[in-house]
């Protein structure tokens, strides 16, 4: 079956919701998402969206912290651009139905996370990006120029490659023309063919065992771009949220937002020591690289598996009123956060690299976008500064439909490309080749290339990484594609690019920590 569209977009988070929502101004639009509409990364951004919105604050004081927390590897071009569009985006997202939390006086209640030298975090309570992605949501299902495929699996993207025509890594003259996607509920594979193509589908965080993210961020987008032979940097920068919620067996992993300790909250070790000021003097408010490693320390003298997170001495009604899914989500596991220190541990949190894209979310592909955390922009560097993820998936989408939209009428969809060829597949006859293929993934990944990494390590994870890759290649050629197996392909690929990313880069900076 083929399916022909003005614009395709991949992935159902901030960036691809946003950008449909202006792209049905130039044309139809189909939203592919590998589980429903209002299931991203974004719904799982408790903190907050960063911008500069009061008299007291400045763009360069934004963009100072920014340059800061990515340690010298951000593109100052990049942050400056961003920072200083956001206003009018953020008033706009606002205009959508987006609710942000007020002060009784009506101004914006502005938190203020690690690395942040301003309060200016809008947030909604403790689930803003479940506020924003249900504002949008209901945009999307009440617009007649935008067509959602729920349960739908994007496979590869679709390039000369599938016409029969050589393509060269990182060539600049490759296009892309849509993509190939399973129906996960009748498994037939389907032909989108398309003008243009976005890819927001999120990042990668189950490359490890532990992981704030949620079961659907195994790196898709990059790896498609991957094996399109586009260019993907600086993925040796993985981010890790210093404190997910130490609950062994729950996946993802609840996530204990920054913004507690910017108000106030504290770490301290297992015997009650404050330690912060050990390692950096903006103590718990220091950047989360300098933060996760501190913890990650801690824990390894200890011999424990968590540190603690001690809010017992803020106000009871505040913590509630502030934070409730975090005082709920405890309450359920007998913390009452109000009396009780919190267990907790660092987590897989954020990719920092990904798809190389310039200042209109252009790709190294033609006609091929991507905005989100699947992106690369040179906003983060080496470290990402606490929210401005969710500032970044904005301002990209409305550069690239600004940009596309130039565009759209000269370009025509190819309607040569072939339809999904299976012949000669059969149907896995055991699950167990993936599923343990994942787990020993995961903990590769997790034991050798995680906060504190080697060249030993790093050697050793690729030589066990290219056992599994061969061992699935053999699978997946010969097998019926599935959701389990095409996202097993995924985490190899960018786990793979994570390790050689790392491996080239011989001197600790930002997340990347090399001894």
């Amino acid at each position: 079956m083929q399916i022909k569209t003005d614009f395709l977009i991949i992935g159902s988070g901030l960036a691809g919701l946003s950008m449909a929502i202006k792209a049905s101004d130039y044309g139809k639009v189909t939203i592919v998402t590998k589980a429903k509409l209002n299931d991203s990364n974004t719904i799982y951004a408790q903190g907050g969206i960063a911008a500069v919105i009061t008299p007291e604050d400045n763009f360069g004081k934004h963009i100072s912290d920014t340059l800061i927390a990515g340690a010298g590897l951000c593109d100052e071009e990049v942050v400056r651009k961003v920072i200083t569009h956001a206003p009018p985006l953020i008033d706009e997202l606002i205009s959508w139905g987006a609710n942000f939390d007020k002060t009784e006086s009506g101004k914006y209640d502005l938190a203020k996370e690690g690395g942040h030298s301003e309060h200016r975090i809008l947030h909604h309570k403790d689930n803003t990006g479940f506020e924003i992605q249900r504002a949008l949501t209901e945009k999307i299902i009440n617009n007649p120029d935008i067509t959602v495929c729920e349960n739908h699996f994007a496979i590869d993207l679709i390039t000369q490659h599938h016409l029969g025509q050589l393509v060269k890594r990182h060539h600049t003259d490759t296009e892309c023309y849509g993509a190939y996607v399973i129906d996960l509920k009748s498994g037939e594979v389907k032909t989108f063919l398309s003008k243009v193509t976005l890819l927001a589908t999120g990042g990668a965080g189950n490359l490890y065992s532990t992981t704030t993210n949620p079961i659907t961020a195994t790196g898709d987008g990059i790896a498609m771009m991957y094996r399109a032979k586009g260019i993907v940097d600086n993925m040796e920068f993985v981010q890790f949220h210093p404190t997910a919620l130490y609950n062994p067996g729950e996946k993802p992993v609840f996530l204990i937002t920054e913004a507690l300790r910017g108000y106030g909250a504290v770490l301290r070790t297992i015997d009650g020591k404050e330690f912060m000021y050990d390692y950096d003097e903006r103590g718990c408010l220091a950047p989360r690289d300098i933060v996760a490693r501190a913890i990650d320390n801690e824990i390894k003298k200890s011999g424990e598996e968590y540190v603690f997170l001690d809010c017992t001495h803020l106000s009871k009604e505040g913590l509630i009123e502030n934070f409730p899914n975090i005082y709920s989500k405890c309450h359920s596991l007998n913390i009452d956060i109000t009396k009780d220190l919190i267990p907790v541990t660092p987590a897989a949190h954020y990719i920092c690299g990904g798809i190389r894209v310039d200042t209109n979310a252009r790709t190294s592909i033609k006609n091929l976008y991507a905005a989100g955390e699947t992106a690369n922009t040179g906003l983060h560097g080496a470290n990402r500064l606490a929210s401005n993820s969710l500032l970044e998936a904005l301002v990209y989408a409305d550069w690239a439909v600004k940009d596309a939209g130039q565009f759209l009428d000269k370009i025509k969809i190819n309607d040569t490309v072939p339809d999904w060829n299976d012949e000669g597949t059969t149907n896995p006859e055991e699950m167990v080749l993936i599923t343990q293929s994942l787990k020993e993934v995961q903990q590769i990944m997790s034991v050798y290339v995680g906060i504190v990494r080697s060249e030993v390590r790093l050697r050793r994870a690729y030589d066990r990484l290219w056992t599994i890759y061969n061992e699935t290649e053999v699978l997946y050629k010969k097998t019926t594609v599935s959701l389990q197996l095409c996202e097993l392909r995924n985490l190899i690929n960018v786990g793979y690019l994570v390790i050689k990313h790392a491996y080239s880069r011989k001197k600790s900076i930002g997340l990347h920590y090399i001894i």
